[in-house]
């Protein structure tokens, strides 16, 4: 059923007859007639009782039912115009983003705060998890956007927003803390602080041992690097870590050295499913990243 046509009985209705709906909806009277018409056919029912010019217009009986729908189904149109509106004009909404434990009040703190303050009345979410815990949840809807590495995964769309090299931090006492740089397989043997299986960065490293020729041993996790360097100064083990997080979290007793691994390195990205048609609050927030992060942005698209 076409709403116009219900539009046009509604004018007709309001207007008390034909002439004045017919002014009011932009058509001819004849067009008019035979619009009603039409829809008393596709309903199989009369609507409206036709006097003679100069008298008002009065619904039968199937009439008004029809007319309190037509009422209701226009009023939920407009409704439902009037949101889109707000939406399209970030004045309503509610978007949630996954946040990875590292780099996230880093990077992404400031660029949220700024967002909010644009955007008052969007409704933000923020879910902190492990990345691999990340992706499930973009796959399932739970989330729009999220922080990781660059993903694996091809249903997955990225934008690189911080790339920094691996660092190992040690503490004070431990042999390789006289060399300049160290070598990853220099840690072989070595107890090994990491972070749980949910981080991404946890499959990183430890195929970067492999790589290497050893398997990490006498490994201990964690899910917060500030514990992490607690324990590493403790002389629990030595932890590899993102430059930018290894300086921010500095600890005393410990002391931080470059990889000789070159390729070895944290690429932070926003993710997001290839296939997802993104809120106009998740677009904005993207595009609010693209500015933040403009020279430094690698993408598969």
């Amino acid at each position: 059923m076409d709403l116009r046509v219900l539009r046009y009985l509604v004018a007709i209705v309001d207007g008390g007859s034909f002439g004045k709906a017919a002014d009011q909806v932009h058509i001819s009277q004849p067009a008019l007639s035979k619009a009603i018409q039409q829809l008393e056919e596709e309903l199989s029912a009369t609507l409206l009782e036709r006097g003679k010019r100069g008298t008002a217009i009065r619904l039968t009986p199937a009439g008004k039912v029809v007319y309190q729908h037509a009422q209701s189904l226009l009023e939920g149109r407009q409704k439902m115009i009037q949101e889109l509106k707000a939406l399209k004009r970030l004045e309503r909404g509610h978007l949630k983003i996954g946040l990875s434990p590292l780099g996230s009040a880093e990077l992404l703190a400031p660029i949220i705060a700024k967002f909010r303050a644009r955007h008052p009345q969007i409704e933000i979410e923020l879910l902190e998890r492990g990345g691999a815990e990340q992706e499930a949840a973009l796959r399932n809807g739970d989330i729009e956007l999220a922080t990781s590495l660059i993903p694996d995964d091809e249903t997955f769309a990225w934008l690189t927003i911080h790339d920094d090299p691996l660092r190992i931090v040690l503490p004070n006492g431990h042999p390789l803390a006289q060399q300049t740089t160290v070598d990853l397989r220099d840690l072989a043997g070595s107890a090994l602080v990491t972070f749980e299986a949910s981080f991404i960065l946890n499959k990183l490293i430890h195929q970067a041992c492999l790589s290497a020729g050893f398997e990490p041993t006498e490994v201990t996790y964690v899910s917060q690097p500030d514990f992490g360097l607690a324990l590493v100064a403790a002389g629990t083990g030595v932890m590899l870590l993102p430059e930018l997080i290894a300086e921010r979290h500095l600890t005393p007793g410990t002391i931080i050295k470059p990889l000789d691994n070159k390729d070895l390195r944290w690429q932070l990205s926003i993710i997001w499913r290839k296939e997802a048609v993104l809120s106009f609050a998740g677009r904005a927030m993207l595009e609010l990243i693209k500015e933040r992060f403009a020279r430094v942005l690698k993408s598969p698209l």
